[in-house]
């Protein structure tokens, strides 16, 4: 990397488009309305073509969230992965794709049909030949994708939305930030996916499409037992049963599936993915193929309530979660970002004790082992052992900004409206609209979370205050280690130690791909 001129610091540049073309203005095009949804990278709208008046919805990403040239490589990837699945039935359409000096816009077809368990849950009915359906439609997918030289990666519930409100709606595969193109034979190692639905091969760091159809079988064991296979109360504990637990078929309901569903989960489920069907394989399975063989007795109700309970969780921890993340700065998100990926020398998306001690000695920190694992404790909020980019944001939050009383509570504070110490199911039901969630089904979904209808400050507010109490047991050590570090690592790249990169100071993996408890 060259000096820059007059002594002003280098540093890492970016592209200034995403796109490798021009676009014309997209609200010359069509009208935006109201927010459908929000997730990490981008926020879904809905528009209107003004020429034909037909709705589409529209994923609008800021490009101030893309720090460096892989962000940039991942989007247009993404672009072109939906571009080059675009005919498949049930493949949520692109329609186009338009960037400005601050946004990507991407033009998609619009789904108003819902989530799939949400789907299941308001249906009632439910039975095994639903089930078989269902599976049908998302294999199908798979397949459609493998048949194309496309990996996947984050197959799970949330990915698929079904396409009109009518009986016989359509279910679409919605997402591929995170699909990749393949060549036959060839593996991948950087640590992607939702941990329920995560491959044993991919926590092994060498696997190939044959995790896609893990992650199919993983969705088909909910959709008839309503809980994962493979779970725990933390990240590590969820990988550790992934890689060595007993898949369970004597718990109810399994008594009462079919032996041939059963058999299917088994090989869809092989730890071995040699040794594991292909989505075609699963395609021609007799439970897959002939309506008659899966039962249509509906399920013990306890699949539905478990359902509801699954899919409501998650749903609350992804709406937490983004309130936390949205009172960062842009200019503090991406520090923190390279700061992250400094530690995080694997590039696994989680930061060990090893990795942290690595940290501490490279800003000459001489804190005992004792004291590293107090910092270890005081951020790891889920207790899995390890820090993954969510807690590391959400402890450097509070670190930032625990002098200043105002924002101690900033993110409690978003849902508690009226300032009464708790939050209720309005204010929760307030929150949801602002984030573009449907208020439809949220009487429901709290009901099911806290049976005996007490204040939601027992889903937010306890794990809060501990959060809070863990993060200022140790604040001041976690604060000196922070304020050290950034001085360090800005001192790095001020530098052009003889001649070299800053990047061989602190070298960063490549690409973000993070594991999310969600």
């Amino acid at each position: 990397m060259k000096k820059s001129s007059a002594g002003a610091p280098s540093k890492p540049t970016k592209p200034a488009w995403v796109l490798p073309y021009k676009t014309q203005d997209l609200r010359t095009l069509y009208t935006i309305g109201q927010k459908l949804g929000q997730g990490q990278f981008g926020t879904t709208f809905l528009c209107t073509d003004k020429a034909t008046g037909h709705n589409y919805a529209c994923k609008s990403i800021p490009k101030r969230k893309l720090f460096c040239k892989e962000d940039y490589d991942d989007v247009w990837r993404e672009i072109q992965i939906m571009h080059h699945l675009s005919e498949h039935p049930n493949v949520v359409r692109i329609r186009g794709t338009y960037e400005d000096p601050v946004f990507v816009h991407l033009v998609m077809e619009l789904c108003e049909g819902g989530e799939l368990f949400d789907r299941i849950v308001q249906r009632g009915h439910y039975s095994e030949r639903e089930a078989a359906k269902l599976i049908k439609t998302i294999v199908g997918v798979v397949e459609g994708c493998h048949s194309l030289g496309v990996m996947h990666r984050d197959l799970k519930p949330e990915n698929f939305l079904f396409d009109t409100t009518a009986e016989d709606a359509a279910l679409k595969a919605t997402d591929f930030g995170l699909s990749v193109f393949y060549k036959p034979g060839e593996t991948f190692s950087d640590v992607v996916g939702s941990p329920y639905y995560v491959a044993p091969e991919v926590l092994c760091k060498h696997y190939g499409p044959e995790a896609d159809v893990w992650s199919a079988g993983v969705i088909l064991y909910i959709l008839l037992s309503g809980v994962p296979p493979f779970w725990a109360e933390t990240e590590t504990g969820i990988f550790r049963q992934i890689l060595q637990g007993k898949l369970d078929f004597e718990s109810e309901p399994w008594p009462c599936i079919s032996e041939t569903a059963k058999e299917l989960l088994r090989k869809m489920l092989d730890r071995n993915p040699k040794k594991r069907l292909t989505a075609h394989e699963v395609l021609s399975h007799p439970w897959v193929v002939d309506d008659r063989m899966a039962p249509d007795k509906p399920l013990d109700s306890a699949v539905l309530s478990r359902l509801k309970q699954f899919s409501a969780m998650n749903k609350l921890k992804k709406m937490a979660l983004r309130v936390i993340a949205e009172g960062l700065s842009e200019e503090e998100i991406g520090g923190l970002r390279e700061l992250f990926k400094m530690i995080d020398t694997d590039n696994s998306g989680t930061i060990t004790f090893d990795e942290l001690k690595d940290g501490l000695k490279r800003v000459g920190s001489e804190l005992m082992e004792s004291e590293i694992r107090d910092l270890m404790d005081a951020a790891d909020i889920d207790n899995s052992g390890t820090i993954d980019y969510g807690e590391f944001l959400a402890a450097t939050v509070h670190l930032n900004k625990l002098e200043r009383e105002e924002n101690l509570v900033s993110a409690f504070s978003f849902f508690d409206k009226d300032k009464s110490g708790y939050i209720t199911i309005d204010e929760l039901q307030q929150a949801c609209k602002e984030f573009g969630l449907s208020e439809a089904h949220l009487d429901d979904m709290i009901k099911e979370i806290d049976t005996d209808n007490v204040s939601l400050f027992l889903v937010f507010g306890l794990n809060a205050t501990a959060y809070i109490c863990k993060i200022s047991n140790s604040f001041l050590k976690w604060k000196n280690f922070i304020l050290k570090l950034q001085f360090n690592f800005r001192y790095a790249k001020l530098q052009n130690l003889e001649g070299r990169d800053w990047k061989s100071v602190f070298p960063l993996p490549n690409g973000d791909k993070r594991i999310y408890v969600m």
